[in-house]
């Protein structure tokens, strides 16, 4: 996704359920942050990271989504038990993903699948890409994206990448 071009739309449900469109977002600036899983370790500090930071979100006019590929009611659990204070959103065929360009092989223990390669999307009020933060740690990432919204330095690009590259004749349904 590059900077500059307009957002992939998309619908998806909020962990209550309800439907959310980036549709419904256009006049206001908000933040994707892209996350593999909830509840696991890295996503759940970079969730916290970003709960802790939202009133540098609020003061500088911008919303805050998270987006996986984990279920709404999987989602609810996660808010709940974290205290997270912005919507996360479903994405469960990873059709946004896809569309955002951070659904990647990756490589676990020897074995190749399709996940969510950690990034962040900050879109302005007229539905373009202002900034993207692609393949990033979790650690630190909120404060460094709240940065920039204050007219920090531009966004890093991955020091380490986390997309594998699967052998040859490699596909998503091995």
């Amino acid at each position: 996704m590059k900077v500059g071009r307009k957002a992939p739309a998309f619908r998806l449900q909020d962990e209550t359920g309800a439907w959310v469109t980036l549709e419904s977002l256009k006049g206001q600036r908000v933040v994707l942050f892209f996350y593999p899983k909830a509840g696991t370790t890295g996503c759940t500090q970079e969730a916290c990271e970003f709960r802790d930071a939202l009133p540098r979100f609020r003061k500088a006019g911008v919303a805050v989504f998270g987006i996986s590929p984990d279920g709404h009611r999987k989602l609810a659990k996660f808010k709940a038990a974290q205290g997270l204070t912005y919507p996360l959103l479903s994405d469960p065929d990873a059709a946004t993903c896809q569309a955002y360009g951070v659904w990647h092989p990756k490589l676990f223990w020897g074995r190749y699948y399709m996940g969510v390669i950690r990034s962040t999307f900050v879109v302005g009020a007229d539905g373009k890409v202002e900034a993207a933060w692609v393949d990033v740690p979790h650690e630190g990432h909120a404060e460094a994206v709240a940065a920039w919204l204050r007219g920090g330095p531009a966004p890093p690009i991955a020091a380490k990448s986390t997309i594998a590259r699967p052998p040859a004749g490699w596909s998503p349904a091995q």
